[in-house]
């Protein structure tokens, strides 16, 4: 008889902790899956207790999605090398500036037929230029990854209302039994094979997202609100274009990856929420993160750093201005009128083939 798969979570936040209830769910359902699953938790005391303690003992995680119980069959561990041990399937969901020093605390420690799947928003910066999770993922630990992502608020996820995500994966058969592990009546999965594209949408919308979270902070209205989505949808594909040429695929931008998770994250996310606050109490984003966030990082403040450092080495920032002007406010201290400087981009012109710097 083979032995059964085993999947793991490296990272137990918002995110982290909702999808291990689906998974934890979803597994003792499969017969080629053990039941256990096991969550990497950076350990921290939360009322005088570590916090794995808690989520063993109380089944729920009091910090980062408190009032949702997570199935019995999560267990705990702090030692990210100990849960990612006989794990055939590893999916990581940590803030995307952890994720080398994740890696290389495991590296040694990967099962030989394990694959990972990422469900990070975000991206990385090298010498060689812009790099995806599941590139990093792969280049470290030399297994194959995929990757997850959709307008999927965590909480409203954790209440079980009802939602699509976007699973990337470029073998078929794979695909399907990543999509067993997510799927439910309430979240419900499309595959496709565009791995790179399903990340470049879910780590970009982030930034648009700060920008739509400045216009509320202004009291601007719909109207204005609109406008910035659209041009920000445009300058993502004409980014993900830049970059890749050809290789993502048009129709990736019309999944929940896509454009439905531009417009959730613009209404409904916390990117949004952080940046109208830094508008209107003239907080640093710093400080919001602890106020707001427990301490957790803001993914749209940070790839808007990431990635003008990337348009601004190629001399591109004036045909990604809505980008710069969103990297000018947080980092640079212009004020959030500035938004809307030099925003009259033509967009008519992109193609698949071609990037604005050619």
């Amino acid at each position: 008889m083979a032995p059964l798969n085993k999947v793991c979570i490296l990272g137990s936040g918002n995110w982290g902790s909702t999808a291990a209830r689906i998974i934890a769910s979803n597994v003792t359902k499969l017969p080629d899956f053990d039941d256990t699953v096991k969550i990497w938790v950076y350990e921290e005391i939360v009322k005088g207790k570590k916090l794995t303690e808690i989520i063993n003992t109380q089944h729920e995680n009091v910090k980062y999605l408190p009032g949702h119980k997570l199935p019995e069959n999560v267990v705990a561990i702090s030692d990210a090398a100990e849960v990612v041990k006989d794990a055939t399937h590893i999916v990581v969901v940590i803030p995307h500036q952890f994720i080398q020093h994740l890696l290389d605390t495991i590296h040694g420690s990967i099962h030989p037929d394990a694959r990972a799947i990422s469900l990070i928003k975000g991206i990385g910066i090298s010498n060689q230029g812009m790099t995806t999770m599941t590139q990093i993922i792969h280049r470290t630990l030399a297994i194959p990854v995929s990757s997850l992502s959709g307008a999927n608020i965590a909480n409203e996820i954790a209440e079980e209302k009802y939602c699509e995500t976007t699973i990337g994966c470029s073998e078929p058969d794979e695909a399907i039994v990543w999509r067993s592990l997510f799927n439910t009546p309430y979240f419900q999965v499309n595959c496709v094979s565009d791995v790179i594209g399903v990340e470049f949408c879910g780590a970009l919308k982030n930034i648009v997202a700060v920008g739509a979270g400045f216009i509320d902070g202004l009291g601007l209205g719909n109207n204005t609100k609109a406008a910035i989505i659209r041009i920000g949808f445009l300058e993502m594909r004409r980014l993900a274009m830049h970059i890749s040429g050809a290789q993502i695929q048009e129709s990736t931008f019309m999944e929940s990856c896509g454009i439905a998770d531009v417009i959730t994250t613009c209404y409904g996310g916390r990117n949004r929420r952080l940046a109208e606050e830094f508008v209107r109490t003239g907080k640093p984003m710093s400080q919001l993160e602890q106020e707001l966030l427990n301490g957790q990082k803001l993914q749209g403040y940070l790839t808007s750093g990431e990635v003008y450092s990337y348009i601004s080495s190629r001399g591109v920032t004036d045909h990604f201005p809505l980008f710069t002007n969103i990297y000018q406010i947080c980092y640079e201290g212009k004020p959030p009128h500035s938004i809307f400087d030099g925003l009259n981009v033509d967009f008519s012109n992109d193609t698949r083939s071609t990037s604005p710097a050619s």
